[in-house]
């Protein structure tokens, strides 16, 4: 098993199938009563270069929830790469802590993290990859669907760290996923040639398309996020330009399949890439979504974290 949680595409299909089982399961018994304490006596060091309510909330109660405990650690507590190297960040806290979760600008620094801590280091998001929400969409998709393989998944929008992590595990695992992204704002080459030849093995189609209308077609689900993401605030009033015939409206929503469900990792700019009336509407799973985070989430510590 992988010491660390840095991208899907580094994990086995069988190692994500794994951890989407363990996550159903550890989510029945919470419902049921609440997980076993195996956990017990561990600490999650959460650093955070970029704010978040989801990471923060559900990695904290995830260990709470198996019982251990989490650290937050703010921008100005650790000053990543400035006020001291990663490398010496990573062996100080490997002697306080037994895992770090890492939440960056750039996707360099979770890899030095990881590089250098002889502890599990998860990426918690970054420029690149956003793999943790990623796992918790397979999840979302699972559960709605009882199965991953064969599932039309299309990405409306940038083509962003979400993005990224959300076609890996569909190639991964076998769902056939469609994006629509305008000229200028695809995904990393690397990134979308890896994952074509991941898809050769798995059997599930990539297609890349600038027409959201002709995406959705078939589409069991439709994914969007925010057209600026955190670190691009300089280009928001040009994409704000951009990005308005990529809007997840009622209009565009009619024209997939019946039963398509609606997902966004969030937050939302309702009225931008997203509307009110489909975010709280029928099709929407924005917030089962958002709370299968912490499930998610608790699979990867337990795996990385439990021992023997």
């Amino acid at each position: 098993m992988h010491k660390d949680f840095l991208d899907i595409i580094d994990y086995r299909p069988q190692e994500l199938l794994n951890l989407l089982d363990l996550a159903i399961r550890l989510k029945k018994e919470y419902a049921h009563g609440g997980n076993e304490p195996v956990l017990k006596g561990k600490v999650l060091a959460m650093i955070f270069q970029k704010p978040s309510l989801r990471t923060r909330v559900s990695f904290d109660m995830a260990m709470r929830h198996l019982g251990g405990d989490a650290l937050y650690l703010s921008p100005n507590e650790i000053g990543l790469g400035q006020r001291e190297s990663i490398a010496d960040i990573a062996r100080v806290l490997e002697g306080y802590v037994q895992g770090i979760m890492a939440r960056v600008f750039a996707h360099e620094h979770v890899l030095e993290l990881a590089r250098w801590a002889n502890i599990p280091v998860i990426n918690g998001l970054s420029d690149y990859s956003h793999p943790c929400q990623a796992l918790a969409d397979a999840l979302t998709i699972y559960e709605n669907f009882g199965r991953i393989q064969g599932i039309n998944v299309t990405y409306v929008g940038d083509g962003n760290n979400v993005a990224v992590s959300l076609m890996q595990i569909c190639a991964k695992l076998g769902a056939n996923f469609t994006i629509a992204n305008p000229e200028g704002y695809d995904m990393p080459a690397d990134a979308v040639q890896t994952a074509i030849n991941v898809a050769r093995e798995s059997g599930a189609k990539l297609t890349f398309l600038r027409d959201p209308h002709e995406a959705v077609q078939f589409a069991d689900v439709i994914y969007t996020d925010t057209w600026t993401s955190m670190g691009h605030e300089d280009e928001a009033k040009q994409r704000e330009k951009v990005f308005p015939p990529y809007q997840v409206n009622d209009q565009l929503v009619s024209e997939a399949a019946p039963d398509v469900i609606v997902m966004h990792c969030l937050p939302a700019h309702r009225g931008q890439e997203i509307t009110d009336s489909v975010a709280d509407g029928p099709h929407s799973r924005l917030f089962p979504q958002a709370h299968n985070r912490l499930h998610a989430q608790k699979a990867v510590v337990y795996t990385l974290m439990k021992g023997d």
